[in-house]
């Protein structure tokens, strides 16, 4: 078969449509103090605003690199480029942080939708000898949005108004889109199954019954009515959804694949991680703006350290897997994670940068070692056949963790700052509305002290910022000590070597869960190279990525071909 002679161009558009993805997150987190001061959003707000992207972004995954596949993968990118876009103009003239929660939403749904189809059209344009440097570009590409994102976000936030870190992706997103149009051949996947709607809504519903349980706790109550009742809901359809999920002949997710303890304690063990590290990084841009003073673009610039040690730390893991075995890596990198949040325990009101800068380094070392073995442990454990469904499952299990770590630690975090504040009777005597938006955040305390005379805005300022950092503080140790049960996860149940998934003639005669064996590149040598660029895409971009595109057929080649241990064995 002749390969596409406009490949490169294709993979130089597709580049184009992920990056605007890439950088959502990364520059939103610089924005969340903004949004404190302009839209006086509260901090379940911010949760929400982070999380209402991250619970569609999720939940329509699998859904949407189906309806790819099904109905052409072209049309699905530009279709979610379209919606991405509107999204972004609706968020950026947001005229409350709750209309910003939905938009925020509706942002995610574009994503879902980009995300597959660049990749799916990405292993069908290019041949099998080049599929792994294609896939190399695109991975480093989207991995540029935690460098790019926080600077640029800060940038803009000094220059512009708030709206701008969205409106800054409307006009890479009508290059894109024009250039798709041009560029980009149209291909569907004839034998895709059929679309499972029952699951994404029953999916859906439970995740964000449950976040809102944790989310809004601190608000009601952990035992009121309506959180207890929100519990109640999440539990009982998440129930019903592995329940059809195990009984539909074309189930969204394959809760078998859980059967196998590699995939499942790996999968656990990702998840945990991100639940401690999305969480923690939600308070670093508030804590560097609003405790330490730093301007949005000083902040941003002092985040974006990470980046470099991700980008070496995550291919560097193959040579210490070799060394000393999956299990062992994987294991010390999430105490190393841990670790780092522990340091972050020692931030004061007074501290300043160098244990921010010491934790931001100590967490990219720990998960960029963690991430490359367990990816790959992952799907080495799934036949080649379902290497695409294995790594949606894997991506969209990372983007909950992130979602639930925002969810748990933020609402740890304030639970302790309003019962620190609400422990002082002078904080009781101010007016309703100012009682009520120093109890909303830190931010909203700034703004209630600017008004106040001196010397009683400066004490309510110093009682603000000592309660968000004692609460921060517990929400990091919770954080840390989810990271080191993924260590003890990975401890027990991760094989000491990974081996790889059964081939297709192997399967008939191999259960699920039995011990495949190892398969090698064409050349007979072990390719780590797009394992790492994988991990490279989604971890350098926090988990905000998926690789779900690859259930289509022509990404078969990159399971059989290209899908090799990091550890050689």
């Amino acid at each position: 078969m002749t390969p596409d002679p406009r490949r490169w161009s294709v993979l130089v558009v597709l580049c184009v449509a992920l990056i605007v993805v890439a950088l959502d997150n990364t520059i939103l987190n610089v924005a969340l103090p903004s949004l404190v001061r302009e839209l006086n959003a509260s901090n379940g707000q911010l949760q929400w605003i982070v999380d209402a992207y991250t619970i569609v972004f999720a939940s329509a995954l699998l859904v949407a690199g189906s309806l790819g596949d099904r109905f052409g993968r072209k049309g699905a990118l530009q279709c979610g480029l379209v919606v991405f876009a509107v999204g972004s103009v609706l968020s950026a003239f947001a005229g409350s942080a709750d209309q910003l929660i939905y938009t925020r939403g509706l942002m995610g749904l574009g994503g879902a939708l980009i995300m597959p189809s660049t990749l799916s059209i990405l292993t069908n344009v290019f041949p099998t000898d080049e599929l792994g440097r294609a896939i190399g570009i695109w991975a480093g590409v989207s991995g540029l949005g935690i460098a790019i994102g926080p600077s640029a976000g800060g940038w803009l936030l000094e220059h512009f108004w708030w709206g701008s870190v969205f409106l800054v992706n409307i006009p890479v997103i009508v290059i894109g889109f024009v250039a798709v149009a041009l560029v980009v051949p149209t291909s569907r996947d004839p034998a895709a199954p059929p679309l499972d709607f029952a699951g994404f809504v029953l999916s859906a519903s439970a995740i964000t019954a449950i976040l809102y349980g944790i989310i809004e706790a601190p608000s009601h109550g952990w035992s009121s009515r309506p959180i207890v009742l929100a519990f109640a809901i999440g539990l009982a359809l998440l129930t019903a959804f592995i329940l059809w999920e195990r009984h539909t002949p074309h189930p969204m997710l394959d809760v078998r694949f859980f059967k196998n303890p590699r995939f499942s304690a790996a999968s656990v063990a990702v998840t945990l991680v991100f639940f401690a590290l999305f969480g923690s990084l939600f308070f670093l841009s508030q804590y560097l703006q609003f405790v330490l003073g730093y301007s949005p673009l000083q902040a941003g610039l002092r985040v974006t350290p990470i980046a470099g040690v991700l980008i070496i730390a995550a291919p560097s893991s193959s040579v210490l897997v070799r060394r000393f075995g999956t299990k062992i890596v994987v294991t010390a990198g999430l105490v190393i994670v841990a670790g780092a949040l522990f340091l972050l325990t020692r931030a004061t009101v007074h501290s300043g940068y160098p244990i921010v800068l010491a934790t931001l380094l100590i967490l990219g070392l720990g998960m960029g070692i963690a991430m490359a073995p367990a990816t790959e442990s992952i799907m080495s454990s799934l036949p080649p056949e379902r290497a695409g469904v294995g790594s949606a499952v894997n991506d969209t299990t990372r983007l909950l963790g992130g979602a639930l770590g925002v969810a748990v630690l933020g609402s740890v975090m304030r639970s302790t700052y309003v019962s620190r504040v609400d422990a002082v009777p002078a904080v009781r005597l101010l007016p309703p509305a100012g009682l009520a938006a120093v109890r909303a955040s830190v931010g909203g305390a700034a703004a209630v002290a600017a008004r106040l005379p001196p010397a009683l805005g400066r004490a309510l300022l110093s009682l603000a910022n000592q309660a968000f950092v004692d609460g921060m503080r517990r929400a990091v140790i919770v954080g840390a000590i989810v990271a080191l049960a993924g260590a003890l996860v990975a401890l027990i149940f991760l094989p000491a070597r990974s081996t790889a998934a059964p081939t297709p003639s192997d399967q008939a005669d191999q259960p699920l869960v039995g011990p495949p064996a190892r398969p090698i590149s064409a050349d007979g040598e072990p390719r780590p190279v797009l394992v790492a660029a994988f991990v490279l895409c989604k971890d350098a971009g926090f988990a905000n990525l998926d690789c779900s595109a690859v259930v289509t057929r022509g990404a078969t080649r990159v399971a059989i071909s290209e899908r090799a241990s990091l550890d050689g064995g």
